[in-house]
C-alpha cells in the first residue's frame, strides 16, 4: 500500500516550463516565375527579448533572387520590417495582422514594379 505522503508535494513547489517551440507555419509560395514568399512562424514558450508576444517569425518576399521585403523579429531587436533595403519598426498586434501587412506590401511592391 502507498502512503499518501508519497503522493503529495512537500513544502516547496517548483513549476518548470519545458514546453518547446512549436512550428505553426513553414511555407514557400510562388508568386511568379521570378518571385516567391517564404513564411516561417513559431510559437515560443515565452516572448523573445524585445517582443511582447510569444512568436518568432520570418516572412520574406524574394524577386529575381533579391529579398525586397522581410518582416522578422530577432531577440533583443524586436519586431521590424525591411522594405527595399530600409529597416523600420513594426507594431505587432496579431499573427493575422502581420500576415495581412506582409501581403499588402507584396501587392505594393508588385504594383510599383509593374509601373516602372
Amino acid at each position: 500500500m502507498c502512503s499518501l505522503s508519497l503522493l503529495t508535494t512537500g513544502k516547496s513547489v517548483v513549476i518548470l516550463n519545458n514546453m518547446k517551440a512549436a512550428e505553426l507555419l513553414r511555407r514557400r509560395a510562388p508568386y511568379s516565375d521570378v518571385s516567391f514568399a517564404e513564411l516561417v512562424l513559431w510559437r515560443l514558450p515565452t516572448a523573445l527579448a524585445g517582443s511582447a508576444h510569444p512568436y518568432k517569425y520570418r516572412l520574406a518576399y524574394v524577386v529575381n533572387g533579391l529579398c525586397v521585403l522581410r518582416y522578422d523579429n530577432e531577440s533583443g531587436k524586436g519586431d521590424h520590417r525591411h522594405f527595399r533595403g530600409k529597416e523600420s519598426r513594426y507594431n505587432f498586434e496579431s499573427v493575422d495582422k502581420l500576415l495581412a501587412s506582409f501581403q499588402r506590401d507584396i501587392v505594393r511592391i508588385d504594383r510599383e514594379d509593374s509601373d516602372a
